[in-house]
């Protein structure tokens, strides 16, 4: 595919370019808790996003979108959103680094990649992180990678007006190959745990649905999680958000919460708890207790955070009956999307085979999976002209 990207950018600018490649990424453990202040526990993948990209000696952007088979031209001198929804996650970026003083000189640049949409991989992430390493590198800014992780975020706020948490951005610009990473959402410091998984391997299947409830529903949960912790302030005042609170807190003042409100942040509190956990299992090399945890995980997102869905439950569910499963769950903001597996390699086929009939039986979907391998961040791709098409 990147000799594909890089074919065609020479067809279109007649020049040869710089190659940057950034991944999608997983979330293995720690669902909802990002914007309560929490622990996540993601990885980046072997789905990515790559660019082909070179100055053009002017002051407009030359965008083609690969996968979409389209073109677009913007005057870099007044960068503002799009009606071209594709193009406002690279115009994103542009501004946040216009914001930041930076000169943004003209460029061509061609992108596109094998990360599914829809799917909850974050391809959007990956178009930003990777937009930004590129330009990076290419004018030499010198910016750290921590600052085009924030800057890609602010790219998705304010061009795709999507509010999401840090850990996207985050995982596609510092991934680490056969790591996952503990990201601390409130103070951003990290720690990479080794994810050696020899005989497994993760799976992803996605269910292609996406439930019209998916973004009220978002923004109804990061309501009623803020009305707990207002709560709880007045009593605890050391409390800034669900990360502060313990469980013999919440369990000491249940009755004077509203059940639904209750339910909401004990599933935080206790992922959490899950996220760290699951960390030690890692150090100790254990997979099948983190495995249980991922179980216990959409236990929670099911039944006390409410974001699941049926299709995703008849998978989490079929996937704990099926013996050579250490753990499943769903992953992302719900309500569709894809559930994370955990799969013996050697029963890797039947896994495939059986939970594609039985998705089928039930929902008359064809099921599609994806073996994900855990890889680098954001990076250059080194590329032998010589053997692409002139």
């Amino acid at each position: 595919m990147v000799e594909d990207i890089v074919t065609k950018f020479k067809e279109l600018y007649k020049t040869e370019p710089v190659v940057a490649r950034s991944p999608g990424r997983v979330n293995l453990i720690g669902e909802h808790t990002d914007y309560n202040e929490g622990f996540v526990l993601p990885a980046a993948i072997n789905k990515e996003i790559y660019f082909a990209l070179a100055p053009n000696g002017g002051s407009i952007m030359r965008a083609y979108a690969y996968d979409l088979e389209e073109s677009a031209e913007f005057d870099l001198n007044n960068v503002q959103r799009s009606e071209i929804g594709w193009a406002n996650y690279l115009l994103g970026v542009v501004a946040q680094l216009q914001k930041a003083n930076y000169e943004v000189k003209g460029f061509d640049v061609v992108f596109g990649g094998n990360i599914p949409i829809g799917a909850g991989l974050s391809s959007s992430a990956a178009v930003e992180c990777g937009l930004a390493y590129a330009l990076n590198y290419l004018y030499a800014y010198g910016i750290e990678r921590f600052d085009l992780v924030k800057m890609a975020q602010k790219a998705e706020h304010e061009y795709a007006l999507v509010m999401c948490g840090i850990m996207d951005q985050f995982a596609s610009m510092f991934g680490k190959r056969n790591h996952v990473v503990k990201l601390d959402c409130r103070s951003l410091e990290y720690q990479y745990y080794p994810f050696n998984i020899d005989h497994y391997r993760i799976v992803l299947c996605d269910t292609q649905v996406k439930h019209s409830l998916a973004s009220t529903e978002y923004n109804t949960r990061r309501q009623e999680c803020e009305t707990g912790v207002a709560m709880l302030q007045k009593l605890y005042p050391q409390v800034n958000s669900l990360r502060d609170v313990t469980e013999q807190m919440l369990e000491s003042h249940k009755d004077e919460f509203d059940p639904v409100v209750y339910r909401r942040c004990r599933y935080v509190v206790q992922e959490n708890l899950r996220v760290e956990d699951a960390c030690l299992d890692l150090e100790r090399g254990d997979l099948k207790a983190f495995g249980q945890k991922m179980f216990a995980s959409h236990q929670g997102l099911q039944h006390d955070y409410e974001v699941s869905c049926p299709e995703l439950d008849f998978l989490a569910d079929r996937a704990r009956e099926f013996d050579g499963v250490l753990g499943s769950r769903m992953m992302g903001g719900g309500f569709g999307g894809c559930t994370i597996n955990l799969v013996q390699l050697d029963k890797l086929d039947e896994f495939t085979r059986q939970m594609t009939a039985a998705y089928q039986q039930q929902y008359n979907i064809t099921l599609k999976t994806y073996v994900a391998e855990i890889v680098d961040g954001s990076s250059l791709v080194p590329i032998d002209f010589s053997k692409t098409s002139r």
